[in-house]
């Protein structure tokens, strides 16, 4: 729900309504798996969207009415359109909205902080166009500090105008969980943090038109941490579970049947799962962006952000070898046998591969010698950066061993361990003993 103000307070005056000096009521900056869908909701939501996007393939594939995420369809695109959706690679659109929000990537930079070369570029494009009213928000995951910090003072210069009082400024972190049907960018909380009170009612405003529930933050800097926070738990924990899968495994222990009885307590715990690595860009680099701040601000490390780090950057190499431990357990070498990889996604039942672990694993077993297939229903050409086949699931009984890396519901597991003559499960969905687990 909308946090209620602890007095009056007065937005920085929009002139939306007035059509002679505005077309556009909302320009999202990147169209990818953030930005398209926000300009989805909004549109549909009776707003004017423009989609701004440094890629002419993706301009044009989207004004050709195709999509290339997974959460929206060809036809949803057409549909956008029919709504009066258009993108453009052209940044005047800018000095028609008014609101503009950035939804661009933001790498980790090789010195482990957030490459903010994209957030850069797009605030620079804002602050070219930047007119009095106009609603700015970051919505890219980055380290705290950065609207106010780095967005503000480069609006301000590049405009002439100032922060809170000439134009609304804000930081509304992105919750977008691609291939979920259940939680949407509509049904799914939307945080505001504003520059001044102001701010976040003039934010709390834009967005109650394409959420269902707004929660404003004591300011930008509050919003920036929450989402950091929000991955940083998920990204402990699933370090957590994933350093009980190896000594659980040593022990003879069944660490899905263990946490199977810990989830029957009502209160007091959440049901972490191990895998073969973590995926996406959330988990494996926002807390990093967390943990960046803190040694370069204050000077010591996040050592629990660390420690998940380091454990669950190494479970694609824990997988390699106990793979490499059941070929010759049966009497096989690594080198020379023919490993199939099911599922190479980041998460199951959609086709993004982002930070998939399905690529350091593979990249393992070839160092070790395996000869390697693949088999993904989602994606039809996959290149790990080593030599792998695209393989048939009826083929699976050629393999030497087949490991289950992402569990996506096409896959009849029964049947598909049935078919292999060895099959080892990193996702737990196996009956115990009839494959090796994790």
């Amino acid at each position: 729900m909308t946090q209620p103000q602890t007095a009056p307070v007065q937005t920085v005056p929009s002139h939306a309504g007035d059509a002679s000096w505005t077309e556009v009521d909302l320009v999202v900056i990147g169209l990818g798996y953030v930005g398209l869908p926000l300009a989805h909701e909004a549109a549909f939501a009776g707003l004017r969207v423009a989609g701004l996007d440094v890629s002419g393939q993706v301009v044009a594939d989207l004004n050709g009415g195709r999509s290339h995420v997974d959460d929206l369809s060809h036809d949803d695109v057409d549909a956008m359109l029919a709504q009066g959706f258009t993108a453009t690679t052209d940044e005047a659109v800018l000095s028609r909205a008014s609101v503009a929000v950035i939804c661009v990537p933001t790498p980790l930079s090789p010195e482990g902080g957030p490459d903010l070369g994209a957030v850069q570029a797009a605030t620079a494009a804002i602050g070219r166009h930047l007119h009095p009213g106009q609603l700015v928000v970051l919505e890219s995951t980055t380290y705290p500090g950065t609207t106010t910090d780095v967005v503000r003072p480069a609006l301000e210069q590049a405009s002439g105008l100032v922060a809170g009082v000439d134009f609304n400024l804000a930081f509304s972190p992105e919750r977008i969980d691609p291939g979920n049907t259940e939680f949407t960018l509509r049904t799914t909380p939307k945080i505001v943090g504003g520059l001044t009170p102001a701010c976040t009612v003039r934010a709390t405003a834009f967005y109650g038109k394409v959420v269902d529930t707004v929660v404003e933050a004591a300011g930008p800097t509050e919003a920036e941490t929450a989402k950091l926070l929000e991955n940083t738990y998920r990204h402990i924990n699933i370090a957590l579970v994933n350093e009980m899968a190896r000594f659980c495994h040593d022990l003879d222990i069944d660490l899905w049947n263990v946490i199977s009885c810990a989830s029957t307590k009502p209160f007091g715990f959440q049901a972490f799962r191990p895998g073969p690595g973590v995926g996406g860009h959330c988990i494996p680099i926002d807390p990093n962006y967390l943990s960046h701040s803190v040694r370069s601000r204050l000077g010591y490390p996040f050592r629990f952000v660390e420690l998940a780090e380091e454990i669950n950057a190494t479970m694609p190499a824990y997988v390699a070898h106990r793979v490499q431990n059941v070929l010759n357990e049966a009497g096989k070498a690594t080198t020379g046998s023919r490993v199939v990889l099911l599922g190479v996604t980041y998460k199951p039942d959609i086709a993004d591969q982002r930070q998939s672990p399905a690529v350091p694993l593979a990249r393992h077993l070839h160092d070790l010698g395996a000869v390697l297939g693949y088999h993904d229903p989602h994606v039809t050409s996959w290149e790990p950066g080593v030599p792998v086949d695209r393989v048939e699931l009826d083929d699976l009984g050629e393999a030497d061993l087949v490991v289950l890396v992402q569990q996506h519901a096409a896959y009849d597991v029964p049947a598909l361990v049935e078919r292999s003559a060895l099959f080892f499960d990193t996702r737990g969905v196996t009956t115990p003993g009839s494959a090796h687990r994790l």
